[in-house]
């Protein structure tokens, strides 16, 4: 038998990890959350890939046209675009006056560790991204069948309640502020391989610069507009890196981390 959340005598944000295993769970747990916001006029988000937001259409019905749904895999590409687009949906949609809930699905199998990584730091810092007084409530499934149990033992970290299909419980590893702090600040991995370099003593370098990044990124066979975006991304930071004092700005590009 199924444990309900329990009802809070107020509104306030909840942000949640539900460990499903099959598709009767996803949708047996998700479907009624979602559809219980639809008929109290709450805004509603549906962030999730696909496959899955297609369980949730269909088993949905008619109330799916009152949800917005978001692409995950697209949205997510890039982890740190998550937080703002789920705050552009709080302004734009809800607020303190009209609550809102939503399902989020940063991980899945088959995302690269580095991608993992950058998602459950998401994850952490959406506990202090979103006003404890606001009317949110948010659950992240996670895929217990196929994910490793160092994820699923790190959602456990950055949320503070886990449900299954027949359970809810506050999580007793969760660890609040201090582990997004953690995250936050934690050495990166190191990368495999030799990088290309370049080191820049001033402004007159950047420009010499962009040129090494651009041919760089050419040779490493990247589309035209990622070899923009990636010269300009390095042209900002190193440009404002010089800006603030630095005497010297070290560039290195990585075309293959993989050991």
């Amino acid at each position: 038998m199924s444990t309900p959340a329990p009802v809070r005598a107020r509104q306030s944000f909840r942000h949640e990890a539900l460990l499903w295993r099959d598709r009767s769970d996803y949708v047996q747990e998700l479907v009624p959350f979602i559809q219980e916001g639809v008929d109290a006029g709450e805004a509603v988000l549906a962030a999730l890939i696909p496959e899955h937001a297609d369980w949730i259409r269909k088993d949905l019905g008619r109330a799916a046209a009152q949800v917005q749904f978001v692409d995950m895999v697209e949205l997510g590409r890039n982890p740190a675009r998550i937080i703002p687009a789920c705050q552009t949906f709080l302004r734009d949609w809800s607020g303190h006056e009209r609550p809102a809930r939503g399902v989020g699905e940063p991980i899945w199998p088959g995302r690269r560790p580095e991608e993992v990584l950058e998602c459950q730091l998401h994850e952490a810092l959406f506990n202090l991204a979103v006003d404890p007084e606001l009317p949110v409530w948010i659950i992240c499934p996670y895929d217990a069948e196929h994910l490793d149990d160092e994820v699923i033992a790190e959602a456990g970290r950055s949320h503070p309640a886990l449900s299954t299909a027949g359970s809810y419980q506050g999580s007793p590893s969760y660890r609040g502020h201090a582990h997004a702090q953690e995250m936050f600040t934690a050495e990166l991995p190191a990368i495999c391989g030799r990088p290309a370099e370049i080191t820049l003593t001033g402004r007159a370098d950047l420009k010499a610069t962009a040129e090494y990044v651009s041919l760089q990124a050419a040779l490493a066979d990247l589309w035209s507009h990622r070899i923009v975006d990636l010269t300009d991304a390095v042209r900002g930071l190193t440009a404002n890196s010089i800006n603030r004092g630095a005497q010297r700005v070290r560039v290195r590009l990585w075309t293959n981390p993989t050991c």
